[in-house]
């Protein structure tokens, strides 16, 4: 019995220590087994008073606080209107009072002056007068236009700072626009008046069985169609047909040009094509005078694989002549009609003369809009027709009316550049920031891009041509997919897989349709659609050269 008492004992003082040990705030030490059972029951006793002591306090803390809670919110709820307090949280939350709206609007405003202000002294610090302390025509359009988008921008700040005030009937969106300035715009990219009326030109009238071989052989396509256009004037001053070369020697011009058009445009046959030619010379012609305009560095361009293409062609050749012994493409003098006549003036039937691209021949009358010969067609070289209707349905498809055209040459043009003074090529961040300045001028939403880049650098591009938070975005054309019907044509007549010739003049002639056209500056493919351009009527007042007045902000060093 005893022993079953002990056990009990020490059970429950088992327990209470550990209870004592996670609940009272001061353990009670455990002590060594107990002799006696009194002792044990004073310490339960003990401990239970304790416990009672403690739930009492407690107890009396609580009931206290949930008596004079009341009391405390009672004078707060009488001597503050709670519901406006909340409401006025909520509200601040959800609505601007308007306070609020008048401090935003300050704020816009306040910002807006800042960008007039910098605006207003970017023009007047960009205000370039040329050495007679006028003008010019071009810089007047700017500065016009420049203070309509400042007397457009006054008024939007109007507009803001009266938004506040305006009632719920009020129009949002609606023009403060003073009625001075209604209807009044100004469009400083319009297209450039050519004077083709003031043209000085003169009639092309080639004498029977009398032909100009044409010789155009630097350079790629772009060289050839110039070299080609200059030969038309020589044929024209020297009153002979000009024969276009074969595919064989030179590039397929029957691709992207239209011999027809040429000869409907003058009124006569002026062009022939090589094959025609040798139909008139029974598959065998001589060249009685072979004449290089140029002596250095190599006369005519031509070498003896040339000639023996020519020959394989059933044409035979006597002895090359210079006209001028030095004559050097990289020094061309000026030279008049009375000086071709004079060195390519010959009763022969047959003369070729080559090769004429760098010819600097009556350049003024030359680079008019529309050449110096006479013809009832804007221009005597343009793309064929195939390739002005595929241009038009891509324009249709992807750009509309309003669009920006971008030669972006890069490939092989860092060392072409680097050789001038100043380089021609730019940093892609500069070049960006030229861009988006021309975006904004232009107010235009798209850009055609022409280029041979690498997409690293195309990709960059995209990411830096960013005008007021919106990405402007470059459209290239893409490769070919039989869902789209923009280049049916081009595929339909066997014309898609020449991308050196016919791909390139299709980027020329959307570049040339475009409302602002951005070259690049010493690339005969963009001297080529300025001259496009120009004789087309689409050059803009906004034309140039990328960057052009600037030089790179970084330059590599030579090798």
């Amino acid at each position: 019995m005893d022993r079953d008492s002990s056990d009990e004992d020490d059970d429950r003082q088992t327990l209470i220590h550990q209870n004592d040990t996670k609940n009272l705030p001061h353990q009670i030490p455990a002590s060594p087994r107990p002799s006696t059972s009194p002792r044990s029951s004073f310490h339960i006793e003990e401990l239970e008073s304790q416990i009672r002591r403690r739930f009492k306090l407690t107890f009396n803390k609580r009931y206290l606080f949930a008596i004079f809670l009341p009391l405390l919110i009672i004078p707060i709820y009488f001597s503050t209107d709670i519901r406006s307090l909340f409401s006025s949280n909520i509200s601040s939350l959800k609505f601007n009072t308007v306070s609020d709206r008048i401090r935003e609007s300050q704020l816009q405003a306040l910002y807006l002056l800042n960008q007039q202000q910098n605006s207003l002294l970017s023009l007047w610090n960009h205000t370039f007068v040329n050495s007679n302390n006028n003008i010019t025509a071009v810089q007047f359009d700017d500065i016009k236009a420049s203070l309509l988008t400042q007397i457009t921008l006054n008024k939007h700040i109007q507009q803001i700072l009266l938004s506040p005030h305006k009632t719920g009937n009020s129009p949002q969106n609606g023009t403060l626009l003073d009625p001075n300035f209604a209807g009044y715009s100004f469009d400083r990219c319009r297209k450039v008046d050519q004077k083709f009326a003031e043209r000085k030109t003169f009639e092309w009238k080639p004498k029977p069985n009398k032909f100009l071989f044409a010789i155009c052989l630097s350079g790629q396509m772009s060289n050839h169609l110039i070299c080609l256009e200059k030969h038309m004037f020589f044929a024209a001053v020297l009153n002979r047909a000009l024969v276009i070369p074969s595919s064989r020697f030179d590039y397929q011009y029957n691709r992207v040009l239209d011999i027809e058009h040429i000869n409907g445009c003058i009124g006569k046959k002026a062009v022939i094509p090589f094959e025609e030619f040798m139909e008139i010379k029974k598959n065998h012609a001589h060249i009685d005078k072979f004449i290089c305009y140029f002596s250095s560095p190599q006369p005519c361009y031509v070498d003896e694989e040339h000639l023996k293409k020519l020959k394989s062609l059933g044409i035979s050749t006597g002895k090359l002549e210079t006209a001028w012994k030095n004559e050097d493409i990289k020094k061309p003098s000026q030279k008049t009609i009375k000086d071709v006549e004079e060195k390519f003036g010959s009763d022969d039937d047959v003369i070729a003369i080559g090769d004429v691209f760098y010819a600097d021949v009556e350049r003024d009358w030359v680079l008019q809009p529309g050449g110096p010969i006479a013809h009832k067609c804007k221009t005597l070289i343009e793309p064929s027709k195939l390739i002005l209707l595929t241009a038009e349905r891509f324009i249709q498809t992807f750009l509309g009316s309003n669009f920006i055209a971008l030669h972006f040459r890069r490939h092989g043009f860092l060392k072409f550049c680097n050789a001038k003074k100043p380089s021609c090529f730019y940093p892609i961040p500069q070049a960006a920031d030229c861009i988006t300045r021309m975006v904004e001028r232009a107010n235009t939403p798209v850009i055609y891009l022409s280029t041979d880049a690498a997409e690293s650098e195309t990709s960059l591009l995209q990411s830096m041509v960013v005008l007021n938070g919106k990405t402007i975005p470059l459209v290239k054309r893409p490769p070919r997919n039989s869902a789209e019907k923009w280049d049916a044509l081009l595929y339909r007549h066997g014309l898609a897989e020449d991308p050196q010739v016919v791909e390139a003049m299709l980027d020329k002639t959307i570049c040339a349709m475009s409302s602002v056209f951005i070259g690049a500056p010493g690339s005969t493919f963009t001297g080529d659609i300025l001259r496009l351009r120009k004789d087309w009527g689409t050059a803009s007042l906004c034309d140039e050269y990328l960057c052009q007045g600037e030089d790179p902000n970084f330059t590599a060093g030579e090798e």
